[in-house]
């Protein structure tokens, strides 16, 4: 009798524990991250952060010298190392940011809602794990091609060869979407997937016939084909872009102005905007210290898109949920 009781004990007990690992794993986050993980604060302040990488694109855009100056805006008021590091942009910069790749990213806003709703090219990609930090300038949509060319409209582009960025980049959405909208789609094209200094190369040795590009203007890239060539930029019509607004509305209508490129006159283009965004486990104190290091030296940011980042606009367009750190900046900037 004595030895069944004993038996029954030592079950019992082997149940219990059996029960009590199982909650430890859920409860503490040793065991599979649940949907709420990615949420949490990390509990660590600013002084646990030694080093930074700020994400930016290639070397041929916008987002690249930009980086480098922020790089150098934040460590200085910070105190915290901060390196600009080439990247793939914004799709892959997403994805960076979600895996712990980076702490500071440079997106398009149509991007950043995308990942975090997991659509398009993050379709079971969620990149739940990410916040905005601000808003920055408008990004151009410009189709590029020469003047000798013999392209003047989207209808030219017809079995052209049209470099449209690497697949799942920003890039490649925005030019997917402008094709659509013009009654075109990948498959009237001969797709090159070439980064901005590969298409503007190609352009240039004539291996390609233009190439969408979506960065601020002018664009180093760009700049450089037409101290050679000359450049041609090809317009979208106020109702294509008005249509392009209607189906996806984190477009804006823009222009490039006239001389830009050398272009003899201003043509109509759209835009998405280009922003910041963060881990979202960063420490509060941390981001708001970032945020207002850049917004509060706007003065110092040479490249031409530096007078449109202001404090005050940068909010605006931002589609996904802003970290802590930053709403309380914009907060004190707006009393």
């Amino acid at each position: 009798m004595k030895r069944k009781q004993f038996k029954l004990l030592t079950i019992l007990s082997l149940f219990a524990l059996l029960v009590l690992s199982a909650c430890g794993t859920t409860e503490s986050g040793s065991g599979s991250t649940t949907d709420s993980d990615a949420d949490k604060d990390s509990g660590k302040t600013k002084v646990d952060y030694k080093f930074l990488s700020l994400l930016t694109g290639g070397t041929q855009g916008t987002y690249y010298p930009l980086g480098g100056t922020f790089a150098e805006l934040i460590t200085t008021d910070t105190g915290v190392k901060t390196t600009a590091e080439v990247s793939q942009a914004s799709a892959a910069n997403m994805t960076a940011l979600q895996n712990g790749e980076g702490e500071i990213a440079f997106v398009q806003t149509d991007i950043a809602y995308y990942g975090t709703e997991g659509i398009l090219m993050f379709e079971g990609k969620k990149t739940d794990s990410v916040s905005a930090l601000g808003a920055l300038y408008p990004e151009t949509i410009q189709l590029v091609t020469l003047e000798n060319s013999g392209i003047t409209s989207y209808d030219d582009l017809k079995g052209k060869k049209v470099s449209v960025g690497a697949p799942g980049s920003g890039t490649y959405a925005n030019a997917e979407q402008l094709l659509e909208i013009h009654g075109l789609s990948m498959k009237d094209i001969q797709a090159q997937n070439l980064d901005f200094g590969e298409s503007t190369e190609g352009i240039q040795s004539g291996q390609i016939d233009a190439a969408f590009i979506t960065a601020g203007y002018p664009t180093s890239a760009v700049e450089a084909l037409n101290a050679t060539n000359k450049v041609s930029i090809i317009p979208v019509s106020n109702d294509k872009a008005e249509a392009l607004i209607e189906k996806y509305p984190y477009y804006a209508k823009d222009a490039i102005p006239k001389g830009t490129y050398g272009l003899d006159s201003e043509v109509p283009a759209v835009s998405v905007l280009a922003m910041l965004a963060v881990k979202k486990d960063l420490p509060e104190d941390l981001v708001y210290e970032i945020t207002k290091a850049i917004y509060d030296n706007t003065d110092k940011i040479s490249h031409a898109k530096g007078e449109f980042i202001k404090a005050e606009t940068g909010l605006d367009g931002i589609g996904i949920e802003v970290h802590p750190g930053a709403q309380k900046y914009f907060d004190e900037v707006k009393k």
